[in-house]
Formats: C-alpha cells, structure tokens, sequence
C-alpha cells in the first residue's frame, strides 16, 4: 500500500468517513488513495473555504470529524476563516495538507510556504509526516487529537513523496478505533 492509502485507512478505521477535498498536483496520490478506501466519501469542493466550512458543519453536526484535503500552505490560507470558526465552537477537524516532496522543499518553489506557522492558530495539534511509514500513527494521533478538549482542529502536513512511498509494514492495522464524542455545548 502507498502512505496515502495506509493514512487514509487508519482514519477510516478511527471514523472519519468523509473528505472534504480541495487538491492539486502535491494530493495527487491521496486522491487516487481515496479510490482504493471503501467507506471513505470524497466531497470536492471548488474553493477551500467551501472544504473548511462544510468539514466545520459536519463536525458541529455529527461530533465526529470529518477530514479536509487542501493544496499546500497557499490552499490551506484560503480556508483559515472558517478553521478559526471552528476552532472557536471546538469542532473536531482533521486537516490534510499535501506539500512540495520532502527532497524539493529546498527549491523554494513559488508555492513553498511554512504551513506549520499557518496552521498553528486554527489548530490544537500540528504533525509534518516524515515518511511512508508514519501516516498510519500519524492519522490515528490526529483523529485522537482532534477529539480532546472538547474538540479541535488536527493538521497532518504529508509530502507528496511520502503519499506516493510504498509502506512495508502493515502498521495500519495496529490500533483501535477511537470513539467520537458529542459536539460541545456553545453559545449561539
């Protein structure tokens, strides 16, 4: 299995059952992962801010929460708004951020940006994967993240490399699912 796939199981495996997707070329492998998952819905949304906000509802809706799937720093920028809504109303969300691969960030390609500095505020929780073999533990730490205290905003940062890296050891499969919880109680 890639790291896409195996990232993309364990979060199945942990109940998150929809994606709120907004790609591009860096998500190229998570989004042929997303064929290979069953059980895992993808909703493309045409703006980020559409992703961000429908992955706020769903989790205000269900306590539950749902992943988004956006295009580097730059896409991840475009949908801060609505992580900062949900933040604040203590939604359970967990961000996917496809990045440049690991060997090209030293490029400084146009859309190179620090993306741990951009999701800090609107997220409890930040992780860059640093390989294939992390994205099982790295998603089932994010779903768990994503739940504590009431509920936050999780963000996996995964390099296109490591999406696309072949996983030898099934570490998917080592853990158990984490329960969801009810929506926090907020003022309107």
């Amino acid at each position: 299995m890639s790291g896409a796939s195996v990232l993309l199981e364990a979060l199945r495996k942990q109940g998150v059952e929809v994606c709120f997707a907004n790609p591009g070329t860096t998500e190229l492998d998570l989004v042929r992962a997303m064929e290979e998952v069953p059980g895992m819905r993808c909703v493309v949304g045409l703006q980020e801010n559409v992703c961000t906000g429908a992955a706020d509802g769903y989790g205000r809706l269900t306590g539950k929460p749902a992943a988004t799937l956006l295009h580097l720093g730059p896409g991840f920028a475009n949908g801060i708004a609505n992580l900062h809504n949900a933040r604040r109303a203590r939604t359970p969300i967990v961000n996917i951020i496809g990045d440049h691969a690991s060997w090209h960030l030293e490029c400084d390609a146009p859309l190179t940006s620090d993306i741990e500095s951009l999701a800090r505020p609107v997220s409890g929780w930040v992780q860059r994967i640093a390989s294939a073999q992390d994205a099982a533990g790295a998603a089932r730490a994010a779903v768990r993240a994503s739940l504590a205290d009431g509920g936050q905003g999780a963000t996996l940062i995964f390099p296109a490399d490591f999406q696309a890296e072949s996983v030898t050891d099934e570490s998917a499969d080592a853990a158990g699912a984490v329960a969801a919880t009810e929506p926090a109680a907020f003022d309107a």
